[in-house]
């Protein structure tokens, strides 16, 4: 059955997303990876991806561990060098379903206040026709509601549906519902798939 909508994740699909780099960076990779081990900073921002307020969690999280405060604000102070850099290929695939006239939905864990502060860095994510955000809908990938929120709000049928998303397991509740899938691991292959389709030809995908 022929695609009629693409859906994308935006994490590591569009937008690069690896906290650990920034840190290694910042403190060096063996303290990086103790406070990794002793601070669960992505439990933290989980909440966040659920709506909670993004500088409340890594503030009560620094809190909470008065040895590692300054470490932990990185992840509030520093959060768009995290989220960084965009994949430009990813974004002229989108553009290019778009011109098509192909719509275009994104479907990603994102909190409220750090979708924002995306949506201010990068256009790219003016250009969706929908947007599925967790933190605005408080409920997140792989669960099923998130998906089934998708399909109710934009009315196109799960197999008429294809997902990107570089997440094995967020690819594979999408399949279970009977979405196309696609699992993300570089633009290559989404612009290989994007042909195969019929949705773009050989030069659109460039």
């Amino acid at each position: 059955m022929s695609i009629e909508a693409v859906v994308f994740d935006i994490g590591n699909v569009l937008i690069e997303w690896n906290p650990e780099r920034v840190y290694d960076a910042a403190i060096g990779e063996a303290r990086r990876a103790e406070l990794f081990a002793t601070v669960d900073l992505h439990g933290m921002n989980e909440r966040v991806d659920l709506g909670e307020n993004f500088h409340g969690q890594v503030a009560a999280l620094a809190e909470a561990h008065p040895d590692w405060t300054a470490e932990i604000m990185l992840w509030h102070d520093r959060w768009i060098e995290m989220a960084s850099p965009e994949i430009p290929r990813s974004g002229r695939l989108l553009r290019a379903l778009k011109a098509r006239g192909v719509p275009v939905f994104a479907l990603s864990n994102f909190g409220v206040e750090t979708f924002e502060i995306a949506r201010a860095h990068y256009p790219v994510f003016a250009e969706f026709d929908a947007l599925f955000v967790s933190g605005h809908l408080r409920m997140a990938k792989p669960d099923a509601p998130i998906y089934e929120r998708l399909e109710r709000d934009t009315g196109v049928a799960p197999e008429r549906l294809l997902f990107t998303d570089d997440r094995a397991d967020n690819i594979a509740a999408a399949q279970a519902r009977g979405w196309q899938v696609h699992h993300f691991t570089g633009p290559q292959g989404l612009a290989g798939r994007l042909v195969a389709e019929g949705l773009l030809s050989e030069a659109e995908a460039a």
